[in-house]
């Protein structure tokens, strides 16, 4: 579908990507509807990751338009520089920032040039001093932008506790388009998994807030058929390696790291766990709906607006023993647990396509542009 009419804005997105993450795969689907009206992408980039990397190639396999800023990790005047200057040459309509550096520095550098800017606020992920002065500074940028985007009704709150006027903030959960997956036997060998293996999956990036650690505990109190295969990297791979020997299940876990296109590696799996701590509207959560993988998940965030207990098995946060039986629930009884993958992809089909999805955002887009009406 077009994303807005040929007389529309164009659109500047603009975020700081991982190599990896729901985050970048919202914005590679986003960006890849809007493209032939117009739209393009700046991603800032660290030296020495701008020649290969992922999320820049599947930009440009798609056909999306995208420019690299290459700056040092706090060159933030460099970024703002950067970012005004290919404001100034593409002359957007709207400025879309995605994530916290790119809220601060790109809605300033969208002011300065006079261009309405809107945010998608994907979540929060708390944690540490460093992470909430982080996420206080953001909130600040963010009340200077035209509009918010929250992809979760929990952040609506966070966002108007922070100062963000409500009148600007807008929940539109994240869409989703299917994707290819590979089949069952092709996954499991790409993924080194071998048949008859009773395996629950996990992907994401290895923080604290995504809860890896609470699938191991889950995994050590579950019957040894289980084998966890962890798919993602992150500051948390340590440690949590440490955990898994301490609990006496290393041999029965899989660590494969950042994996490129792992959304279409799901049908490997017979169950998909969502451990988080937090979350806002997760994209691994729709991959694995797609898969027809049955689910378990915590109730946080975003979650509980995108399934029920008709879909998957809600389990409360922090809450290992729950998510071993729901993994015992999914093997002793996998006709039930096909039935809830079943209806689970059919909800994903008929709440969250990417037709409503993109044009609730071109809303917001021609909210922002529309002409003020003069005051006498």
């Amino acid at each position: 579908m077009k994303s807005v009419r040929a007389d529309g804005p164009k659109v500047l997105h603009v975020l700081a990507p991982a190599r990896e993450g729901g985050l970048e795969r919202v914005v590679t689907m986003l960006s890849g509807i809007q493209a032939a009206e117009g739209a393009h992408v700046a991603a800032v980039l660290e030296p020495g990751s701008e020649n290969d990397h992922p999320f820049v190639r599947g930009l440009e396999s798609r056909g999306v338009p995208v420019t690299t800023i290459v700056v040092g990790a706090r060159s933030y005047l460099r970024e703002y520089r950067g970012l005004k200057e290919l404001i100034a040459r593409l002359r957007p309509g709207v400025v879309h920032t995605h994530g916290y550096r790119s809220d601060v520095i790109g809605i300033a550098a969208a002011r300065s040039a006079r261009i309405p800017s809107v945010s998608t606020v994907h979540g929060f992920t708390g944690g540490g001093i460093r992470n909430r002065i982080n996420e206080h500074i953001q909130c600040l940028a963010l009340r200077r932008a035209a509009a918010v985007i929250a992809v979760a009704a929990p952040i609506v709150e966070r966002l108007a506790r922070a100062g963000v006027p409500r009148a600007r903030i807008h929940c539109i959960p994240n869409g989703f388009t299917h994707g290819t997956q590979l089949p069952r036997s092709l996954a499991r060998q790409r993924l080194g998994i071998s048949d008859g293996t009773l395996v629950a999956g996990w992907v994401g990036r290895l923080s604290a807030e995504k809860g890896a650690d609470v699938l191991l505990r889950a995994l050590a109190q579950t019957e040894t058929s289980w084998q966890a295969s962890i798919i993602g990297d992150g500051p948390e791979r340590e440690r949590l390696g440490q955990l898994a020997l301490d609990l006496g299940i290393n041999d029965r876990v899989t660590w494969h790291g950042a994996v490129s296109d792992a959304g279409s590696l799901f049908s490997a799996f017979d169950a998909f766990v969502l451990s988080s701590r937090t979350e806002g509207t997760p994209i691994v959560l729709f991959e694995a709906m797609d898969a027809s993988v049955p689910v378990v998940a915590t109730t946080v965030g975003g979650v509980p607006d995108v399934i029920t207990d008709a879909d998957a098995i809600l389990v409360p946060s922090e809450n290992p023993p729950a998510i071993a039986r729901g993994l015992r629930t999914i093997k002793e009884n996998p006709a039930a647990a096909r039935k809830r993958s079943f209806h689970a992809r059919g909800r994903l089909t008929s709440a969250f396509g990417d037709s409503a999805w993109v044009a609730a955002i071109d809303a917001v887009y021609r909210m922002v542009t529309a002409p003020r009406p003069q005051q006498r």
